[in-house]
Formats: structure tokens, C-alpha cells, sequence
């Protein structure tokens, strides 16, 4: 896990731009203080931080590989030059197929093991990668880069382009820093498009940035790009869920062998994502899915430490429940309570961290978490990924109540929200009728719906009637038009949700502790049977009716029983309150010290914070994706908010 930069020039200047990669790197130290370094010829620059995992000792980077194994031998050819961010699980094996191909290795890590395979089997050896990867390689020969980033988005990878070059970072921040290099004017000008998108979903969606002039590879994609030409982006991960009849199981005896295989690639997973020369943690909450990881994880290391964090509200923390889990399976357990001054007075930081604004309140208690396994562990294993792949979300349910209205004829359809919309608020029904009068590309968009139209129209002082959710929605659902409801949500949360909030937080908020976090559920062999399950061994309706059906079956002998049916939570945070009373002054300033008046209408947003402050409207989450944009604003563009960046003082091995 670590930092990368690069720089691909048009003018084949690259010695002179040494210096400038040098100290854009600064901004990503963060993510590998264990190391740092840069190299060059005349057609680029590559740059690295690292955090030493695997080979602590070895696998210096940027690092040089060559066919004929001159790369071994001081001054010898080196026709590939690699960076890369990220683990590769399958590197052993991979290592010895390679191997047997003729390839030569000069260390004991994984990231020989990508370049070797790319000269193997060139652009596909992306999809024989299992583990999570940004990663660039040079080739001096063709005089052609390529840059490629893991199916789901676990590694976050930024790219640029200018009248002198290309460049990518995993750090917006450093390309924000290069931005004069590249020859990029006004590089501090916002996308209104992105910022209306963030205020829908809160948070911006890929490929997108706040910035205009700096965007994402997204996930699954790789790129190629040669100097002086534009970067090619190819999609390489298509993911289908596309049910199979074995894996639709006619009896008790059936659907017994299916959650057996579910819990043997769920084993092997975790197995190969214990594969450290570090130690290895995982992070716990009161949940099925981070559960069922710590317990498989201690069966590689009995002396594992768990980490879990929560508020001191009732309701609002499930500490006891994980502290119960942890006895259960018999691992040490360390707890990090987090208070309302503590969030106040980090939230700059976390936001600066974040490169753009997520408005997640829960990826605060989990900065804080991080920082305190830090202390313990260099690597982490958590749970995100599984209600994506298994069906876990609770309004993955919804298209079962809803299935009598598709029986409603198209044209009457829109009668029903008509009728819906005359209904007094709060009366019982209202919402459902709503929701049964639309299509389902109209409905869903993901877990977090923050602002509708009517409502940004209040709030934006440029809104745009033209930019709305299914600018993002639309491709992922014409791409599953055959598929049943809830893989068609699950499909459009991959895309969205998924790689636009559950991993930028996870990624972010662990790196900027130092801290490598590993997803065991994010697993290419794992959504292999994940994807093919039918809809009954997702979702089952009726009053008893629950989510992850196959996935609870399948670890009903691995996790405690009382989590087993546990509702889900997560890291709760109870902002609802807060901002009624501890968070209401801290807000206030905020809002009122915002140069961003002429994006948001400034008195709207104290209106709506006055107005939840009085109750009983609950306006939380709308302030709190206010909130982190305005101060998002005040560090990137007005920097009038500078947050002290601590430097990282961590021992390289734990």
C-alpha cells in the first residue's frame, strides 16, 4: 500500500521535472513513510511512496524488470519500470506460473510479478491480478505507458492531461501541485456538474472531480498513452449478475453445497489476504460481514487484534455487540470512543485527507479508528463489499413490496404519484405510493439520496434542471435491461456507491493513518460465485424475510449466533443530535465564514440548520454534505482553511 506519481512529458524534458514530482510527492507521505523515491529517463518521471508489507527489505521502488534478466545485475537493461499502490494476493502463484515462462525475479515481492505477467500477457494480465491495484508501468521500448486500476476501485488513481503531458497520482493533492507542470490554466476551476452530482449522492461520482481539470481511471479500466498523444482509457471488468442454475439450489440438500462454497472461497480469500511480512489486524463492528472476516482471519493468526469505534449515545454505538463478538471468537479487542469535539476539531483534516468531499459521517469514527490500530498493526481486514455482492442492503427488498405496481399499466403508472403528492405529509402509505409510481432507473441511484431537485433549486445558486442522477445511473442500467431488480441495484451500486463512498473512505481514511486496509469480500473469485446467486439466495421477502440469505447460511457455523441475524449498523454517527446541540455553533461559524455564497445560497443553508436545530424536520444529513463541501471549499480553493498535516512517525514494521 503506498503512494505513486508520474509524469509522462511531450517534450521529452523529463530530467527537468525531477524536482516538481519530488515535491508533489510531499503531499502524499501519508501513504508510504516508509520509503520514497524517484526515477526518470527523457519521456518520464515515476515517483513513490511506500508502505512496506511484503519484502519490507526488498521491492524498492520505482522498480526496474527486464526479459532477459539483465535487471538483476547492476547497470544491466531495464526496458520496464514499475509503480505500483496496492497487494496482490496471488502473487506466489503467479510468481512460480511466470516462472516456468522463463521470467527472472531479483526479489521476493508482488510487484515483479505484475510487470513480468504485463510482458507475458500484455494488457490481460489485468484480469489474472487477484488483489487490489493502481499501478503504472513504463515500457522504454514501445515508449508507451500503461496505467490500470483493480475491478472494484479499491485503489484510488487520479489522471491529468496538458499541453506538456500526462500525469497520475494516487493523491488528487499532487496533481492539484503539478497542475503548472502540465501547463493546465485555471486548474482550480469546480465542474458545477460535479458539484450538483456530489449534493444528490454525496459523493462525486467517477469519473468525475471537483476539479474540471482532473479526473479518475475508473475502476476495471486501464489506460495507454504514448507521449504527445491523449490517454486511451479500455474498460476491462464488465461485471454481470447473471444468475446460474447450479447455483439455484431445488432442495435443503442443494442450497447446503452452494453456502459450502461460499464459505471455502470466503476461507481461501482470507487466507491469501493474511500474506504479510507485517501484522495483520481487522477491523470489527457489530455486524455479520466484518465478524465473519476476524473469525476467519484468526484462524491464520490466533493472536489477532480486532478494532472497533462508537459514540457514547445509546443507539448510536455497537462497542458491547462487538465486544461480545470479539469473547466469541476468542481475539483481543481494542475500542476508540469518539466525542462531538473530537469530530469538530478533526474534520478539516479528515476533509483535506479526502481530496474531494464525501459526506459520509462515517468515515470519521473510522479516521479515528484507523489512527488507534495503527498503534498496534500496519494492516487491517474489513468486511465493505459484502451486501454489494451478497444483497445485503435493506432497500434491495424494496422491489418485492413494490412488485404490485408492475402490474399497474405504464400509462397509469404517473396517476399514482399524482395521487401520492395529495396525500398530507407523513400520512401512512404516501411514500410507498410515490415510489411504486416510478420506474425503477427513476427510484434507486444508490444508498444515499441527499438533495432532490426541488430542493438543490433552493439551495444551488447555479443549478442546472439538466443534471440529475441518471447522468450516472443510465449507462449501468442499460447494461443490465435483462436482469432482475435487485441485480440490476446491485450493478448500479457497484458503480456508484460502492467505488464512490464505501471505498473512498476506507481507502482514505486508513492511508492517511498509514494503515493498509484489505476487503476479503472484494475478491475476483469470490463475486465469481457471489454474482451467478439467484435472487432467492439474496432476498427473501414476507415478515420474516432478511437480506444475504446465502451469505448468513453459508457462515452459520463461523460467526456467533447473535450477530448472526443482526440488523445492519455499521459506525453510526448521531449527527441528528449534534447538530441540535454540541455541533450547532461549530456549523454556524462554518457557514457563516464560507467564501462559496456564490455556489450555495449561504442563508438557505443556516435556514435549514436553524430549522433542524428547532425540530422536529430532520434536515442532518443535507447540512452535513453542506457542511464538508463548504469546508472542502474554504481548504482547496479558497485556502483560507489550512489544516496541520502531521508528519507520519510510524516504525516500518510492527
Amino acid at each position: 500500500m503506498c503512494g505513486l506519481l508520474g509524469l509522462l512529458t511531450s517534450a521529452a524534458d523529463a530530467a527537468d521535472r525531477t524536482e516538481a514530482i519530488a515535491g508533489a510527492l510531499r503531499c502524499a507521505r501519508h501513504r508510504g513513510p516508509d520509503e520514497s523515491g524517484t526515477w526518470n529517463d527523457d519521456d518520464v518521471v515515476l515517483g513513490f511512496n511506500r508502505l512496506s508489507i511484503i519484502d519490507v527489505a526488498g521491492s524498492h521502488q520505482p522498480l526496474h524488470w527486464d526479459p532477459s534478466g539483465s535487471h538483476l545485475r547492476p547497470g544491466g537493461d531495464r526496458r520496464y519500470t514499475i509503480v505500483f499502490n496496492g497487494e496482490i494476493y496471488n502473487y506466489l502463484e503467479l510468481r512460480e506460473e511466470l516462472a516456468g515462462l522463463g521470467a527472472e525475479f531479483a526479489t521476493e515481492g508482488d510487484t515483479e510479478a505484475i510487470v513480468a505477467a504485463y510482458h507475458h500477457w500484455g494488457a490481460e494480465a489485468v484480469t489474472r491480478l487477484r488483489g487490489m491495484f493502481a499501478f503504472a508501468i513504463w515500457d522504454a521500448q514501445e515508449r508507451q505507458l500503461f496505467v490500470a486500476r483493480d475491478p472494484f476501485g479499491i485503489k484510488p488513481l487520479f489522471l491529468a492531461s496538458g499541453p506538456t503531458g500526462v500525469a497520475f497520482a494516487s493523491e488528487k493533492k499532487s496533481l492539484l501541485e503539478l497542475a503548472p507542470e502540465l501547463g493546465i490554466a485555471g486548474s482550480d476551476e469546480l465542474d458545477p456538474a460535479a458539484l450538483q452530482h456530489y449534493l444528490i449522492l454525496q459523493y462525486v461520482p467517477e469519473p468525475e472531480t471537483l476539479h474540471r481539470a482532473i479526473g479518475r481511471v475508473e475502476s476495471g479500466t486501464y489506460v495507454t498513452v504514448k507521449p504527445g498523444q491523449q490517454p486511451v482509457p479500455q474498460r476491462y471488468f464488465h461485471p454481470q449478475f447473471v444468475s446460474l442454475p447450479s447455483h439455484a439450489p431445488a432442495s435443503v440438500e442443494a442450497e447446503a453445497i452452494v453456502h459450502g462454497e461460499i464459505t471455502e472461497v470466503l476461507r481461501d480469500s482470507v487466507a491469501k489476504h493474511m500474506r504479510a511480512d507485517v501484522t495483520v489486524g481487522a477491523f470489527l463492528s457489530g455486524g455479520i460481514d466484518s465478524t465473519a472476516i476476524a473469525a476467519l482471519a484468526k484462524e491464520h493468526n490466533p493472536d489477532l487484534i480486532t478494532f472497533t469505534t462508537g459514540f457514547e449515545r445509546e443507539g448510536y454505538s455497537e462497542v458491547d455487540v462487538a465486544a461480545e463478538s470479539a469473547a466469541a471468537i476468542g481475539v483481543r479487542h481494542v475500542v476508540r470512543t469518539v466525542k462531538p469535539d473530537e469530530m469538530m476539531e478533526a474534520l478539516p483534516l479528515i476533509v483535506w485527507y479526502l481530496d474531494d468531499p464525501v459526506a459520509d459521517p462515517a468515515l470519521v469514527p473510522l479516521w479515528f479508528i484507523a489512527r488507534e490500530a495503527r498503534q498496534h498493526v500496519k494492516v487491517v481486514l474489513s468486511g465493505e463489499g459484502a451486501d454489494e455482492l451478497f444483497g445485503g442492503y435493506t432497500i434491495y427488498r424494496e422491489p418485492l413490496s413494490l412488485a404490485p405496481f408492475e402490474k399497474v399499466p405504464g400509462t397509469l403508472r404517473p396517476l399514482l404519484g399524482r395521487a401520492s403528492r395529495r396525500l398530507p405529509e407523513g400520512m401512512r402509505g404516501k411514500d410507498l405510493l410515490r415510489r411504486g409510481s416510478l420506474r425503477l432507473e427513476d427510484r434507486y441511484y444508490g444508498n444515499a439520496r441527499i438533495f432532490r431537485d426541488d430542493q438543490l433549486h433552493e439551495i444551488l445558486r447555479q443549478y442546472d434542471p439538466r443534471v440529475s442522477h441518471t447522468d450516472v445511473t443510465a449507462p449501468h442500467y442499460a447494461a443490465s435491461e435483462k436482469w432482475d431488480p435487485v441485480a440490476r441495484m446491485q450493478h448500479v451500486d457497484l458503480f456508484t456507491w460502492l467505488r464512490g463512498d464505501i471505498l473512498v473512505k476506507a481507502d482514505k481514511m486508513t492511508m492517511a493513518n498509514s494503515l493498509e486496509l484489505r476487503v476479503p469480500f472484494l475478491d475476483p473469485e469470490v463475486f465469481r460465485l457471489a454474482s451467478a446467486l439467484p435472487l432467492a439466495q439474496k432476498i427473501t421477502g414476507g415478515a420474516g424475510g432478511t437480506t444475504k440469505y446465502a451469505l448468513r447460511g453459508a457462515l452459520s457455523q463461523i460467526v456467533p449466533s447473535h450477530v448472526l441475524n443482526r440488523r445492519k449498523l455499521g459506525f453510526p454517527v448521531p449527527i441528528r443530535h449534534w447538530l441540535r446541540d454540541e455541533m450547532y455553533a461549530w456549523a454556524r461559524e462554518i457557514i457563516r465564514d464560507s467564501g462559496a455564497g456564490h455556489l450555495v445560497d449561504l442563508p438557505a443553508v443556516q435556514a435549514m440548520l436553524d430549522a433542524h436545530r428547532e425540530g422536529p424536520v430532520d434536515h442532518s444529513r443535507r447540512i452535513w454534505t453542506l457542511l464538508v463541501f463548504l469546508i472542502w471549499y474554504g481548504i482547496f480553493v479558497e485556502r483560507r482553511i489550512t489544516p496541520e498535516v502531521p508528519e507520519p512517525a510510524y516504525p516500518v514494521t510492527l
